[in-house]
């Protein structure tokens, strides 16, 4: 049964809902391949529009009380929590996420991180007094000095497609708590549920332009939200490519960034690893928004001991994951976001055979009448020098690598382009910190996958710039002001 088709979805701009200058284009249901509803095509004027609508609403807004915008950002998670069943439904037609997943890791973990950010924290803190043997005019004294976090204006939020709740909810409620203005640029192929978060926004109470949404499939819209002059900051999540033209662009004018990007996460699995625990974290990759995840630990590096062993054990995870409609109870894994996306990752499956990998799961499209669907796939014997391992494929297919030793482990894993999230399963809890510790990326899991949501969060290399979530995203959206004078 598909998602009832909503009606079309305006642009939301200074507070008001406004018809699109580019006309509409259909949402699809990956998994039906049925029209959910019709999102807006904004025209670069209608962005700069919306980046100076928030330019203007951000003196006023960044003037209120701490209290007073955790305030809103509470009513706001109060909102999505009453509504999280058809936000949900919603959600999961957009995405094709299981029922499951779109109800607790879409919707509810984005009105967890607006329940988050109403907590209001210190935004200044007193520096010890120092004593300057000779100031301005020659004489001793001591100074006093205060950092303050101050906002850091417009921020331009770009957001991901396999999740339209908690990576936005991730970006704006931060950035507004800090007392920024925002203006969002969703994804193109689900940029539905992102109004409904601006409705339950402005249902909170927030004024007039500080929150902003514009969508659209055109590069030009992405292009203007984050080059306008209004803007001082963009917040980014989506490949290492596009991370890197926005670099380029924010460059020009020292635009603060904060970029998550690619991932190509190593899992290292010691010979003395709990290979039960270490396939379960793994085998996420093929259940967990089905493998469109740039936490996912992809690349599984297995010392040579328990490589056999490994390898047969996820072929049996995999052959055992139900691949089907995401509505039915007992689906594990869903449809991938669209049909182009389904045949690039079908065509790095080919290219793993035309390098010498070794199919042992998946590797063939599921029997189903609609919808993009992709089983989980199992390379086997890869090299690390092979595309497959190297590049981010960004759905339901693991590499699996074998290894020697600790070192040479480290070494491989190590040996990429990115460093989002890596992992190691030892029964050595010593050995695996202290293969933890060698390894480059800007978050290690210990015989789990799971996460800390107050740990940082951001990567190495080309996975991205700057950490988020918890407090270190209150850093991230503000700037440090000193305030010194003599004592």
């Amino acid at each position: 049964m598909s998602f009832k088709a909503v009606d079309r979805q305006r642009l939301f701009v200074g507070g008001s809902w406004a018809e699109p200058d580019g006309g509409y284009y259909a949402v699809v249901d990956p998994a039906s391949e049925e029209t959910v509803g019709w999102a807006p095509e904004a025209s670069r004027d209608q962005v700069h529009a919306a980046c100076a609508a928030a330019r203007e609403a951000f003196g006023p807004w960044s003037r209120t009380s701490p209290e007073e915008r955790a305030a809103v950002l509470g009513r706001a998670a109060d909102i999505i929590r009453g509504h999280l069943v058809p936000y949900a439904e919603l959600a999961q037609a957009e995405t094709g996420a299981t029922t499951g997943t779109a109800r607790g890791m879409q919707v509810g973990v984005g009105a967890a991180r607006f329940r988050r950010y109403a907590q209001v924290e210190p935004a200044e803190w007193a520096i010890p007094p120092q004593i300057n043997e000779a100031g301005p005019i020659g004489k001793a004294g001591v100074m006093g000095a205060l950092a303050v976090r101050q906002p850091v204006g417009v921020v331009t939020c770009i957001t991901s497609y396999n999740n339209p709740w908690a990576n936005p909810a991730g970006k704006i409620a931060p950035a507004l708590a800090m007392g920024n203005t925002v203006v969002v640029k969703p994804a193109p192929q689900d940029p539905l549920s992102v109004y409904r978060m601006a409705e339950a926004l402005e249902a909170a109470g927030a004024p007039p332009g500080v929150v902003n949404v514009v969508s659209g499939r055109s590069v030009e819209v992405g292009e203007a939200a984050v080059s306008s002059p209004d803007v001082d900051m963009v917040s980014f999540t989506g490949s290492t490519a596009v991370g890197q033209r926005i670099a380029e662009v924010c460059g020009r004018d020292m635009k603060r960034q904060l970029m998550e990007l690619g991932g190509k996460g190593a899992a290292v699995v010691l010979d003395d690893a709990d290979l039960g625990s270490a396939v379960a974290g793994i085998g996420t990759t093929f259940s967990f928004y089905s493998g469109q995840i740039c936490t996912a630990p992809t690349r599984v590096l297995a010392q040579r001991g328990v490589y056999d062993r490994l390898v047969e054990q996820l072929a049996v995870y995999a052959g055992h994951l139900k691949v089907g409609d995401p509505r039915e109870r007992d689906t594990v894994v869903g449809p991938l976001i669209s049909a182009a996306h389904r045949d690039r990752v079908e065509s790095y499956v080919e290219l793993g055979r035309k390098e010498g990998a070794v199919v042992v799961a998946g590797g063939e499209r599921p029997c189903l009448d609609t919808g993009f669907y992709v089983a989980p796939t199992l390379l086997a014997d890869c090299t690390n020098d092979m595309r497959v391992a190297r590049e981010e494929i960004f759905g339901p297919v693991v590499v699996v690598i074998p290894f020697d030793d600790e070192d040479e482990g480290v070494a491989l894993a190590n040996d990429s382009d990115y460093g989002l999230i890596d992992y190691v399963w030892s029964g050595d809890v010593a050995r695996a910190f202290r293969a933890a510790r060698r390894l480059r990326a800007g978050g290690i899991g210990v015989n789990t996958v799971g996460r800390n949501m107050e740990a940082p969060f951001g990567g190495f290399k080309k996975s991205g710039v700057g950490r988020d979530v918890g407090s270190y995203a209150l850093h991230a959206y503000s700037e440090v002001q000193a305030i010194v004078w003599p004592g």
